[in-house]
């Protein structure tokens, strides 16, 4: 990579984004491809540089930001939004090995820019293990959600849960409140001036890697029984 290279989302994305908004139609994305050309382009540069900070502490999958990037393309055929593209980019990075769980993710869009990360839809099996691994000892996830580093940067844990305690668990126990969680994501708000600034992928990076002690707790958890015999070959 370009040592010298500013490590920026250019503006040119968020007016793209701007203007894909007022005008979510085939007509005018037809006529300004060349726009959306370069706005692409740039979210890749970022992508790419953003790749580039990760690797320096955790094993990344993903081969590329280019990679990373979601389509702006909609599916539409179950939608009853009919507009063709998203008004934001969207990207994500997947941790190598079976021994790394959790992923990242990135949500660039003017005003509402985020990065998240987790498990947003976990297996039946994978789920059932996690709310076992907290039935037995839920001490190192809590220490992590309750840890000043963890509220300071994500505030709290986020995700859909059931109403009342899973199917086979008791809704007397002590860590019922984790246990009824079916998705376990964290996330942060990312202000528009900072992803701009020539500090812009490093910031993004500091965030993933602030989620690191949630994975390793997810990882392990994930990859041991319950008897603490690691489950990985």
């Amino acid at each position: 990579m370009d040592k010298t290279r500013i490590m920026h989302i250019d503006k040119q994305v968020f007016t793209f984004l701007q203007k894909i908004k007022k005008n979510n139609n085939r007509e005018w994305f037809t006529e300004n491809k060349s726009e959306y050309e370069k706005a692409h382009q740039s979210m890749i540069v970022f992508a790419d540089d953003l790749l580039t900070e990760m690797e320096k502490f955790d094993d990344i999958e993903t081969v590329s930001g280019k990679k990373s990037l979601m389509r702006i393309y909609k599916d539409i055929r179950f939608s009853k939004d009919k507009t063709p593209y998203k008004t934001h980019w969207g990207g994500g990075f997947k941790r190598a090995t079976a021994a790394r769980r959790g992923g990242f993710y990135y949500h660039i869009e003017p005003g509402n820019s985020f990065v998240g990360g987790g498990f947003w839809g976990p297996n039946k099996d994978d789920l059932h293990l996690i709310r076992q691994q907290i039935e037995l000892n839920a001490d190192p996830l809590r220490k992590v959600i309750n840890s000043k580093a963890f509220k300071s940067s994500f505030g709290e844990l986020k995700g859909e849960q059931l109403k009342t305690a899973p199917k086979g668990f008791d809704k007397e126990h002590a860590d019922i409140d984790l246990l009824r969680y079916k998705q376990f994501l964290i996330s942060t708000k990312l202000d528009d001036k900072d992803l701009m600034s020539d500090q812009g992928s490093k910031i993004v990076a500091k965030h993933f890697k602030a989620m690191l002690p949630f994975f390793d707790v997810m990882s392990e958890y994930l990859t041991t029984n319950l008897n603490g015999e690691s489950t990985i070959d």
